[in-house]
């Protein structure tokens, strides 16, 4: 059963408290403060807080597993300032009646913006173009590239990132097909793609960019089988999370020249190793997820967890809810 909320902050003789455990822009604390919450603030405060806290915001560096939860016994109310809850307990906060929320589309165009980014860094071989110049080098011969225009793009996951990496690859004049499981074509139809069979998406596919929800069925999807029913030279892009590609896989097509190119944001660990494979090789381009990085999308998160969890302690309302049909 959810544990509801005792009612507006104001009435209560002790007031709410929200635990910020993750760096977020002064506007989080300043909209829990004007509601009359109190906050903490801090990744150093998670442990002295846990007993007496009503709400937790959050972002991709605090982990919350079920032993977490069983040490917050006032904890009404989670939101991850973001899209990704794999670093939240989510079943067993349902168990314990914590509601966990997320903010899906609140950094959902800076991470679209960062896969197009990555597309044309990959297509047109910018980062190794200004690696040569900063190296006194030159090079154009070997850094001819192609264009966007005219390639077909498979966007594997469409949901609020999918969808806007989608509507943008069109607008470049590139042919976009989608694949989905839970969505119908008229989903895709709506931000300029074709819904179609993976099977059928991975042999037309000249890049893949990839953005599914990390759960049981995407871990490691991206792998030797994967690979082998894709286009030989196609390029990958991923901003999602780094366990859906199978690293071996992906450095043996690499080594193979089945793929291209990748071109990364997100990795298994973070941060990867200092000699892991990717950070050298030839073909491949990494940005230490960069995805949400930007002005914008840092205030758009931290905004809209700070009014969400206002409006579920102060009044019972729920927004975005992860878990809510498992309470």
């Amino acid at each position: 059963m959810l544990n509801s909320p005792k009612g507006p902050a104001e009435m209560n003789d002790s007031p709410m408290k929200v635990l910020i455990s993750d760096p977020l822009p002064p506007q989080t604390r300043e909209i829990l403060e004007k509601a009359g919450l109190l906050v903490v603030e801090g990744e150093d405060q998670v442990d002295a807080s846990l007993g007496s806290i009503s709400g937790w915001i959050l972002r991709s560096g605090t982990q919350i597993t079920a032993e977490v939860l069983d040490r917050a016994p006032g904890l009404k109310c989670i939101c991850r300032a973001g899209a990704g809850v794999d670093n939240i307990d989510c079943d067993a906060a349902a168990d314990r009646g914590i509601l966990v929320m997320n903010t899906p589309a609140a950094n959902s165009n800076a991470a679209a913006e960062q896969a197009l980014g990555l597309m044309f860094a990959l297509a047109r071989n910018i980062p190794q173009g200004h690696l040569a110049m900063t190296e006194g080098g030159w090079g154009r011969k070997e850094l001819v590239g192609i264009e966007l225009a005219g390639r077909t793009l498979m966007v594997l996951g469409l949901g609020k990132i999918g969808r806007r990496v989608c509507k943008k690859a069109n607008a470049l004049g590139m042919t976009v097909v989608a694949c989905d499981p839970v969505v119908g074509a008229e989903v895709a139809s709506s931000c300029g793609a074709e819904l179609i069979s993976l099977e059928d998406a991975l042999g037309r596919a000249d890049f893949i960019s990839l953005h599914p929800p990390l759960n049981d069925s995407t871990i490691g999807m991206v792998n030797d089988e994967f690979l082998a029913r894709c286009k030989d030279g196609v390029r990958i892009v991923n901003v999602s999370r780094g366990p859906v590609i199978e690293e071996a896989a992906l450095l043996k097509g690499l080594e193979s020249g089945k793929v291209a190119g990748a071109a990364l944001d997100v990795y298994a660990e973070e941060p990867p190793a200092a000699d892991h494979p990717y950070r050298q090789h030839a073909r491949v381009i990494c940005t230490p997820h960069l995805g949400a990085s930007t002005v914008e999308a840092q205030d758009n998160v931290g905004t809209q967890s700070a009014h969400q969890v206002v409006a579920f302690l102060t009044e019972a309302r729920v927004e975005h809810a992860v878990n809510a049909p498992g309470l």
